[in-house]
């Protein structure tokens, strides 16, 4: 593949942004491919693709590399994927050869993986034997999974519907609504996605809402909606008929969901900013559903945010632990008795699973809970995102 210099400074310009101005790599690559109105789609695909795998293998071309210097890590990169340099000033002393023995010279798996070693030792010591594969599975690209809306059409129609498109797709067993696309592309161009036939969601991210057993007619609190994503998704399980507060202690967060919700034809959600915990006292035994989706490490989706994994510190996931805690204690007095709460994380850490859930359990206010079921979905296990799915009983 032919390089040109306008797409490998867009290339450049972004990696110096995520991390020398600790930018997000997502918001960045949107802002780059909105710089340059004159590359077409094949300069975009190179350039997000290029950011996201160079981000995703930063340590190891760091490593590999003979300079820090921004444009020789785009080259080692570029030989580390088997292509040919041009002759380029930006490209003066790098040698294949001398690339290849560096990289044949490591050893330390934390290096070839590409990750920080107190995140290694943190995943060994609490995943064992499975953490080598769920590594493996975290550093490959995700796929792209929609989220059929059933409140206007089915996973068939769907499916046909964009295969007339050309836009090949596949429905993975044990999802209700999900189809695979089988190329990525970008799928928000499609007519079907302005007319809200379907969203962009994780498979392992749909089993949540689907383990809420929501019924029509319900109440029901999404205590950390972010932009409503899950939201519009129990809405769908409901039928537009009920009510759904969608909460968020981020105004921002939720002012998409309004737009999303729109395009849905969902007209049942409520948006709601949690100002202080008088929100939360307000709405005590309110629900007959509660969604707790808490703010976590994000390691079940380092496949989509691989720039997570430098942003991380052993100090940012203790400290996102307390909060789990905090939430879940508080934020459970919301439900009725009688009714049903899930607690969720796309992390794969007992720490902020399973061991939060015997936590409040085992405190003063988890006495009036009884734990239904879990899953813990590993990414390698599933193919999707890494997810943790708890189901709480209110007596």
């Amino acid at each position: 593949m032919k390089l040109h210099s306008n797409t490998v400074y867009g290339v450049v310009n972004a990696l110096d942004e995520i991390f020398f101005n600790n930018k997000y790599a997502d918001k960045v690559i949107e802002k780059t491919l909105k710089s340059n109105p004159k590359w077409g789609a094949r300069d975009r695909g190179f350039i997000a693709e290029t950011v996201y795998e160079m981000v995703r293998w930063w340590r190891l071309i760091n490593e590999v590399s003979p300079s820090d210097d921004i444009f020789h890590l785009f080259a080692t990169y570029w030989l580390m994927q088997g292509n040919t340099l041009p002759a380029w000033r930006e490209f003066e002393g790098m040698d294949p050869q001398r690339i290849k023995r560096n990289y044949d010279s490591i050893k330390e798996r934390a290096i070839l993986q590409s990750i920080p070693d107190w995140m290694d030792d943190m995943g060994e010591e609490l995943l064992g034997e499975k953490w080598d594969e769920e590594l493996d599975t975290l550093n490959q690209q995700a796929q792209v999974v929609l989220r059929a809306n059933s409140l206007k059409t089915t996973k068939e129609d769907l499916m046909n519907r964009l295969g007339e498109d050309g836009v090949e797709t596949y429905a993975p067993k044990g999802y209700r609504d999900a189809l695979v696309l089988a190329k990525r592309q970008n799928i928000f161009r499609h007519p079907a996605f302005k007319e809200g036939l379907f969203e962009v969601q994780d498979a392992s991210s749909q089993l949540v809402a689907s383990a809420l057993e929501v019924e029509p007619g319900m109440r029901v609190i999404d205590a950390c909606a972010g932009a409503g994503g899950k939201s519009l998704h129990l809405a769908a399980l409901m039928e537009n008929k009920g009510r759904i507060l969608s909460m968020d202690i981020e105004e921002w967060k939720l002012k998409n969901t309004k737009l999303r919700a729109r395009r849905a034809g969902v007209s049942i959600i409520e948006p709601r900013v949690i100002e202080s915990n008088k929100t939360i006292k307000r709405l005590a035994e309110s629900a007959d559903r509660l969604l707790l989706d808490v703010p976590c490490s994000g390691l079940g989706v380092l496949k989509r945010n691989p720039d997570t994994k430098w942003k991380l510190s052993p100090e940012s996931v203790a400290k996102v632990q307390e909060v789990q805690q905090e939430i879940i204690q508080d934020y459970s007095g919301m439900l009725k008795p009688g009714g049903m709460m899930v607690y969720a994380t796309c992390s794969i850490l007992p720490t902020e699973n399973q061991q939060q859930v015997e936590k409040f359990l085992n405190s003063e206010k988890g006495q009036g809970f009884e734990l239904i079921s879990d899953e813990k979905v590993l990414a390698h296990e599933s193919g999707f995102d890494g997810f943790y799915i708890a189901k709480l009983k209110k007596k």
